[in-house]
C-alpha cells in the first residue's frame, strides 16, 4: 500500500496528517463517548490490530472506516475501524490522525466481525484479510485532495489573494487532487497555501481512497430538455423539414435525428424511469458535434451516469439445468426444507447435512428455501467450490426465482468484481453466488448460507488467508444468525463423523425425482494390458462409444492436464523434472512445451536428453489432451470438447464449453474433475473415468476419500433423465476399498473404515491439525530452522500437557521435507501439530520465513 510521503500522493515534502489543521490532534473524546477504537493498519510488520483514541474533532467515525494513523515512529499508514477496542486501553495509545473518505464504510458490521474471527482463527494479519474482503487495488491509491468550500462557506472564507482565486477556480468543476494545483513556486508552496486557505474554510483538504484499476466506470448520457421536447417529433415520426429551436435557428438533419432517437427512447424508457441515449451510441449514430449543438442551443442536456458491469447482463436465464416448472418437491426434499425454514426461523445456525445421491434434487430445496429467506426481508449467500460450477447453478436459480443475483469469483475481470461487490454493499442484491471468494462479500444481514459440494479440496486457500471456506461460512452463520446447509452427494468425513457426533443435523435424499442411479462397470486394466491393449481406453469403453446413440452423451474423466505424464529417455532412463521444484514436467502439445503443473515453469522440449544425449525421448501416461486426440482419431464422427484447467484460463471458455455441451454441439466432453462436479444433463447415458488410480496411492491421509469422492461425483453424472446410465471405472486396483465403495454403492462401509483411521491418528474431525511450513534457498539451513523450531514446540507442548492434563496434549510431529521439497528455489521443510488446541502453541504465531496453514487439507 502507497502511505503519505510517497510518489503515489504526488507530495514528497511534506506529509499532513488531518490537512489544514497543522496536524493537531486535538482533544480526546471522553471513554463515556466514542471511546477508542480497534484498527487494522496496512502496513509492514503489523501482525495484528492496535488501539487508537479518538479526537473530538473526528467524532462520529464509523467502524469500518477507513483513516490515518501514526504507526511505530512517525510513520503514517492507511488503517481500517474495527469496532470498539477489546481489553484494556493502553497508557501510549496513538490518536486517529485523520479520517480517509472513501464512500463510507468500507465493510459493514458483520463483515467487520467476520474478518476479525478469520485473522484469529487462521493467523492471519488482519489487514490482509481486510485486504481479501475488498475489490482488487481499493487500498492502493491515497490522494489528498481539495475541494471549494462553496459560497456558502461564510464571510472571511474568500481567496486572499489571486493564487488563491486561480486554485479557487480550478475547484470550480469539481474536487482536484492536490498534486494537480501545483504552482509556478513548487509543491511545497503549494501545500502551505491549500493549508491556509483550508483553515480559513475556503477550502475543505481531505485524504480519500482512490481504487487503481477497479473504480466505476462512467459515461455521458443525453436528455430531452422541456424545450427540446417541443421541438423534437414523436417517438417513430420524422422531424419536419426545416424545424427550429426555440431561439429560431435552423435545425440541420443530424440534429433533427438525434432529436428523433432521443424523444423514441424517452418513450421506451418512461415507465421505467430511465430516458436517454448514451453519449457514446449518439455520436456514432449522429456524429461527435451534434450533441454538442443541441446542449449550446438549450435542447439536450448532458448527465454522467455510471455504467456498471455486470457479469450476468447478457446471459439469459434457464439455459441449461431448470427444473421442471411447477414440479413438487418429493417428500424427502419436502422435510429438508422444513428443517432448513425453522433454522433460519430461529437464526439457529447447526449445520445441516443436505446428503443426496447425485441427481436427487439438492438444488430445488437450495432454490425453495432461498426464495423463503428473500421474503423476510434477508439475503443468501450461495457457495460452490469451482468457477466452473457457478454458471449452471446461477442459470438454475435465475430461472427458479424472482431475485437480484450477484456472481463472485476470481475469473472476472477486476472492474466486474469491484461493480458486484459495490451492488453487494448498497443492498441491491437479493443472492451472492459464487465460489470461496464470495464468503467475504460485504453483506449486511444473512439469513442462509448454502455450501454446495461441502467436500470439495478447493474450498481451502494457499493464499494468505488460508481459510477453509466451508468452516469459515459455519463461523459466518453464527455471527449472522443465519441458517446454514452443506450439500454434498460424498460429503467429508469430518462432516460425516461430525453428524455421527451429533454436531450437525443430517437430512437424507436417497432416490433421484428423475432417472435412476447408473449402472457401475469396473474395468481391471492389468487384463487389458495382459490382452495387449495399451491404450488409454479400454475394450470396455472403446465399444460404449462407438455405439453412443444420437442425442445422447459421454463424458471422459481422467485427473490430470496435458498430453504425456511423464517425458522420459529410453536409453538412460531419466525423467525431465522441473528446475524449480524437481516435479516431473508434463507435455503440452499446445504451444509444444513442458510445464510444471506445481509452480507453473514452463521449458522448452528437448530434442534429446539432456543427461546422456540420446534422441530416443518418449512420452508416456495421458492427459486430457491425449484422452481427447485418441477419442477423436478413433471415433471421428463423435464431436469432441474438452474442460480442464488449461481451457478454463481463457476467460469465459467454460461457459462456451459447458454450454456447447448441454445444447448437443459436442458428444463427448473430455475433462479433470471440472467435469465430474455439478453437471446435470439428462441426455448424458455414458460416464468413462479413464484412470482412478491417479490419486490413490498418494502419501496423503485424504488420498483414499478424494478418490471415493471423484469417482462418486463422476458416475453420477450418468442417467440424469429417462434413458438409464452407465459408468465405466478404468482401474490397476480394482480390489481397493474406495473403489469397491463405489462400484457396490456402499457409503457406509467407506465412512466407517476411514473415521477408525482418523479417530486413532487424532485427526479431523476427532482433533486439528496445523502444518508450519520454512522455506530457504540453503538445504541445510532449512533443515536446521525446522529442527529448532521442533524442539521449541515439543517444548511448549510438554508446559501445555501439565497445565491441561491428560487429553489436552498437543503432538509435534517432525519435521520432515515437503513433497515437493524445492518450489521456487527455497527448499521446504514441515512441522505438524496434531491434537486439540494446536493454535494455544502458536501465540505469538512465527514470522517470516515460515508460514502457517490451519486445518491443512493436505500434510503433504
Amino acid at each position: 500500500m502507497a502511505q503519505p510521503g510517497d510518489p503515489t500522493f504526488g507530495w514528497t515534502e511534506e506529509a499532513v496528517a488531518e490537512p489544514g489543521l497543522e496536524g493537531e490532534s486535538g482533544p480526546l473524546i471522553g471513554a463515556d463517548a466514542q471511546g477508542p477504537r480497534e484498527v487494522a493498519v496496512d502496513a509492514p510488520g503489523a501482525s495484528r490490530t492496535y488501539t487508537y483514541e479518538v479526537p473530538a474533532r473526528l467524532s462520529g467515525i464509523a467502524d469500518g472506516e477507513a483513516v490515518l494513523v501514526e504507526f511505530g515512529r512517525s510513520r503514517q499508514a492507511l488503517g481500517v475501524v474495527l469496532g470498539p477496542a477489546r481489553g484494556e486501553t493502553p497508557s501510549n495509545a496513538k490518536p486517529i490522525l485523520a479520517r480517509v473518505r472513501a464512500d463510507g464504510p468500507l465493510l459493514p458490521r458483520l463483515t467487520l466481525d467476520f474478518a476479525r474471527w478469520i485473522s484469529e482463527e487462521y493467523l492471519a494479519p488482519p489487514a490482509a484479510t481486510l485486504r481479501s474482503m475488498l475489490p482488487p487495488g481499493m487500498l492502493e491509491r491515497l490522494e489528498l485532495v481539495a475541494e471549494w468550500s462553496g459560497p456558502e462557506a461564510g464571510f472571511g472564507a474568500t481567496p486572499a489573494d489571486r493564487e488563491e482565486a486561480a486554485i479557487v477556480d480550478r475547484l470550480g468543476g469539481g474536487p482536484r487532487p492536490v498534486r494537480d494545483l501545483e504552482g509556478a513556486d513548487g509543491r511545497a508552496a503549494a501545500l502551505r497555501r491549500l493549508r491556509s486557505m483550508a483553515s480559513r474554510g475556503v477550502v475543505r483538504l481531505e485524504w480519500t481512497l482512490t481504487a487503481a484499476s477497479a473504480g466505476p466506470r462512467f459515461e455521458r448520457w443525453l436528455l430531452l430538455t422541456d424545450e427540446g421536447r417541443g421541438v423534437a417529433p414523436g417517438s417513430g415520426d420524422a422531424a419536419p423539414r426545416g424545424a427550429t429551436s426555440g431561439s429560431g435557428a435552423r435545425l440541420g438533419p443530424r440534429q433533427r435525428a438525434l432529436l428523433a432517437d432521443l424523444a423514441s427512447a424517452e418513450a421506451e424508457a418512461e415507465a421505467a424511469g430511465g430516458a436517454g441515449l448514451a453519449g457514446a451510441e449518439a455520436a456514432h449514430r449522429h456524429g461527435s458535434g451534434t450533441a454538442t449543438g443541441l446542449i449550446r442551443r438549450g435542447l439536450v442536456v448532458a448527465e454522467v451516469r455510471e455504467r456498471p458491469r455486470r457479469p450476468l447482463a447478457r446471459r439469459p436465464a434457464g439455459r441449461r439445468g431448470t427444473r421442471p416448472a411447477g414440479s413438487e418437491l418429493t417428500p424427502p426434499q419436502a422435510a429438508a426444507l422444513a428443517t432448513i425454514l425453522r433454522a433460519a426461523r430461529a437464526r439457529d445456525a447447526t449445520p445441516l447435512l443436505l446428503e443426496g445421491i447425485t441427481g436427487s434434487g439438492k438444488t430445488a430445496v437450495y432454490a425453495d428455501a432461498i426464495a423463503e429467506t428473500i421474503a423476510t426481508g434477508r439475503t443468501a449467500l450461495v457457495l460452490v467450490p469451482e468457477i466452473a460450477l457457478a454458471m449452471p447453478l446461477v442459470d438454475r436459480l435465475r430461472a427458479d426465482l424472482d431475485a437480484e443475483i450477484a456472481l463472485l469469483h476470481s475469473g472476472l475481470g477486476e472492474g466486474e468484481r469491484a461493480d458486484e461487490w459495490r451492488r453487494i454493499r448498497a443492498g441491491e442484491v437479493h443472492v451472492v453466488v459464487g465460489t470461496r471468494t464470495a464468503l467475504t462479500a460485504p453483506l449486511a444481514d444473512i439469513g442462509l448460507i448454502v455450501v454446495d459440494e461441502e467436500h470439495d479440496a478447493a474450498y481451502k486457500s494457499d493464499r494468505t488467508p488460508r481459510l477453509q471456506a466451508r468452516d469459515a461460512a459455519l463461523a459466518l452463520a453464527r455471527l449472522a444468525g443465519a441458517a446454514v446447509v452443506l450439500g454434498s452427494a460424498t460429503p467429508s468425513v469430518e462432516t460425516v463423523g461430525r453428524v455421527r457426533d451429533g454436531r450437525y443435523r443430517h437430512a437424507l435424499l436417497p432416490d433421484r425425482p428423475a432417472g435412476a442411479p447408473p449402472r457401475v462397470e469396473v474395468v481391471d486394466l492389468r487384463a487389458e494390458l495382459a490382452a495387449g491393449n495399451g491404450g488409454l481406453l479400454s475394450g470396455a469403453l472403446s465399444i460404449a462409444l462407438a455405439s453412443l446413440p444420437p442425442g445422447e452423451r459421454a463424458i471422459l474423466v481422467i485427473n490430470r492436464r496435458g498430453t504425456a505424464s511423464v517425458v522420459v529417455c529410453r536409453d538412460c532412463g531419466n525423467v525431465q523434472r522441473c528446475p524449480e521444484c524437481e516435479r516431473t514436467l508434463v507435455y503440452h502439445q499446445a504451444g509444444v512445451t513442458l510445464r510444471c503443473h506445481h509452480c507453473g515453469t514452463a521449458s522448452p522440449l528437448a530434442s534429446r536428453c539432456p543427461i546422456c544425449r540420446s534422441p530416443r525421448i518418449r512420452y508416456l501416461g495421458g492427459g486430457t489432451q491425449r484422452v481427447e486426440e485418441e477419442v477423436k482419431a478413433a471415433f471421428p464422427g463423435l464431436r469432441v470438447g474438452r474442460l480442464d484447467r488449461d481451457v478454463a484460463e481463457h476467460k469465459g471458455a467454460v461457459e462456451r464449453v459447458l454450454d456447447a455441451f448441454a445444447e448437443g454441439r459436442l458428444d463427448v466432453l473430455v475433462g479433470t474433475s471440472l467435469v465430474a462436479k455439478g453437471l446435470d444433463i439428462p441426455e448424458v447415458t455414458l460416464v468413462g473415468v479413464v484412470s482412478a488410480d491417479i490419486a490413490l496411492n498418494l502419501p496423503d491421509e485424504r488420498a483414499a476419500e478424494r478418490t471415493y469422492q471423484l469417482l462418486m461425483q463422476a458416475v453420477g453424472r450418468a442417467g440424469r433423465g429417462d434413458i438409464p446410465g452407465l459408468a465405466i471405472i478404468q482401474t490397476y486396483q480394482p480390489d481397493h476399498p474406495a473403489i469397491q465403495a463405489v462400484a457396490a454403492g456402499d457409503a457406509a462401509a467407506f465412512y466407517d473404515a476411514e473415521l477408525e483411521v482418523r479417530r486413532r491418528f487424532g485427526s479431523p474431525p476427532f482433533g486439528r491439525l496445523v502444518k508450519l511450513t520454512v522455506g530457504l534457498p540453503d538445504h541445510l539451513a532449512a533443515e536446521h530452522e525446522a529442527s529448532a523450531m521442533a524442539d521449541r514446540l515439543r517444548a511448549s507442548a510438554a508446559v501445555l500437557a501439565v497445565a491441561t492434563g491428560p487429553g489436552g496434549g498437543v503432538t509435534v510431529l517432525g519435521p520432515a521435507p515437503a513433497y515437493i521439497a524445492r518450489r521456487a528455489g527455497r527448499w521446504r521443510w514441515n512441522v505438524v501439530l496434531r491434537g486439540d488446541r494446536p493454535l494455544d502453541l502458536l501465540d505469538p504465531p512465527p514470522g517470516a520465513p515460515w508460514s502457517i496453514d490451519v486445518d491443512p487439507d493436505s500434510l503433504l
